[in-house]
């Protein structure tokens, strides 16, 4: 019995010993390659339990009673539909991820449109969880690409491991970012993880990390829409600094940022192909 007593007393010691062996690994492994970035995390998780038991949340009953009104989009034929499906094809397949950007001028009003267009996209309980902040004064555009290099260095050097760089390669990619300087605007796009009323109550935002996705989505094509090229970033551990710069309130987070303007005349991209419709669709 003293036998069996003590195998078992054994084991349960090993068991142990190989649970906090693998605790500290696994907390050396976050020590050398830090990658946290919380702006990147979705908050829709804040729902109700805030709305029952914190007075500073805004008591959605009384949007209860929003009217509805009748709604006719504009219908095509098929001959219309077909055609007009097949030119915006056309353009949005022309669209590429640019990095050589022109200086030149773009027009601000412009820049007004396709953001309004980005404004549109549908919202979790339509709470249009988004903030973009566009920037083109040059002082500015340079402490972000201060910014952004720092840490960009970093994540190429140490959180995003060998085969994350490895697989960049071939797109010539690396942490210093010309084009934060060079384009004539930055357009930064923020989730707003929950609203913040005039009588200072918060309002929940439903899916704001979906939402707003959608949004960018829609933004991307509207630029394309006027001959505007970007390309699409996510400058990671970057956004608490670039929030604190651009002086935004702790409820928005860095989803994006896009530096927009003309191509480069010497501009290049990578030859890269799409998949076929085959690849990416199926019909049930």
């Amino acid at each position: 019995m003293g036998a069996v007593l003590c195998v078992i007393i054994g084991f349960l010691f090993k068991s142990s010993q190989r649970r906090e062996t693998r605790s500290k690994q696994e907390r050396s492994d976050q020590t050398a390659r830090p990658w946290v970035d919380e702006d990147l995390q979705d908050d829709t998780e804040i729902s109700s339990k805030h709305n029952e038991d914190d007075d500073d949340w805004l008591d959605t009953t009384e949007e209860e009673n929003l009217p509805h009104i009748p709604y006719t989009p504009i219908q095509y034929s098929a001959t219309e539909m077909l055609e007009r499906s097949e030119k915006f094809y056309s353009l949005m397949n022309l669209r590429r991820s640019v990095r050589f950007i022109s200086p030149d001028p773009v027009p601000k009003q412009v820049i007004d449109n396709v953001i309004r267009t980005a404004g549109t996209a549908p919202s979790g309980a339509h709470t249009e969880p988004w903030t973009f902040v566009v920037v083109s004064d040059a002082d500015v555009k340079h402490k972000i690409r201060e910014i952004i290099e720092e840490e960009e260095e970093i994540n190429y050097k140490q959180r995003m491991g060998d085969k994350w760089v490895h697989d960049l390669k071939k797109l010539r990619t690396n942490w210093v970012k010309e084009y934060l300087d060079v384009a004539p605007y930055l357009i930064l796009v923020l989730k707003q993880t929950y609203g913040i009323l005039p009588n200072s109550k918060k309002k929940t935002h439903y899916y704001n990390e979906i939402s707003v996705s959608i949004s960018c989505g829609i933004l991307l094509a509207a630029l394309q829409n006027v001959g505007l090229v970007t390309v699409t970033t996510t400058p990671l551990n970057c956004g608490p600094q670039l929030r604190s710069l651009l002086q935004r309130p702790a409820n928005e987070k860095l989803l994006m940022l896009l530096p927009v303007g003309y191509p480069a005349s010497d501009n290049k991209v990578p030859d890269l192909k799409r998949k076929d419709l085959n690849d990416i669709m199926v019909t049930v």
